[in-house]
């Protein structure tokens, strides 16, 4: 039986490594993926493969999120909702409560819960401003929804072709300030294979190597 994934902002760069990965590691044969995106053209090297659906949206209408959303097993949604309504998250989480879909993993920032310690926590709580309010808003609306969720909450990113991490969960501090997008890739697809795993959560993910930095790490 076919594992169908929603990739929500399926053009973003982590999304894109997913994307790849899912499709080509002889794992996950049994996933077929549904692509949603402004301008599903950006991915038309995909429209050929019969594991593949592309559908040109936008986060903000909930009907189209809606019509994407049935029949689907679990949602990445791979961009933030920094939007001061939280209208990305207000929706994908109406989606799934009218379709009876319940598995979402959620991209956030780090430093929701103040879990980052430091100078970096202040640098990082500094910089990202008034969008960390509607990151935290995001996180507790999914927290009450009743939807089998998992925040991620990532690190500063980088580029490197390396994929080294660590999880820490909510009560923990967070390890680390940077990470690479692969990492942060393999984080994603490690839960697509492993739904269970941190059901009802928020994890964070960073290299542990950059713990003690007072700035991102590229």
């Amino acid at each position: 039986m076919m594992k169908k994934v929603l990739i929500l902002a399926a053009n973003g760069q982590i999304a894109r490594i997913v994307e790849q990965r899912l499709l080509t590691e002889p794992a996950f044969q049994d996933v077929a993926l549904t692509l949603f995106l402004r301008k599903a053209s950006r991915l038309a090297q995909l429209a050929e493969n019969d594991r593949v659906t592309l559908i040109d949206g936008d986060i903000t209408d909930v009907a189209s999120v809606t019509k994407a959303m049935a029949g689907q097993t679990m949602v990445f949604v791979a961009v933030v909702d920094h939007d001061a309504n939280n209208r990305l998250t207000r929706n994908v989480i109406a989606a799934m409560q009218a379709t009876g879909v319940k598995r979402v993993l959620f991209t956030n920032v780090l430093g929701l819960y103040h879990e980052v310690p430091g100078e970096f926590g202040r640098w990082n709580e500094a910089t990202i401003g008034s969008g960390m309010a509607s990151a935290r808003q995001s996180d507790a609306l999914l927290a009450a929804s009743g939807l089998d969720y998992t925040t991620l909450r990532l690190p500063w990113l980088n580029d490197r072709d390396e994929v080294t991490y660590s999880v820490t969960t909510k009560d923990q501090p967070y390890a680390g300030v940077s990470g690479s997008r692969q990492s942060v890739a393999d984080g994603v697809v490690r839960l697509i294979a492993d739904p269970n795993a941190y059901n009802r959560d928020s994890i964070g993910i960073a290299d542990p190597a950059t713990q003690g930095q007072d700035r991102p790490v590229y």
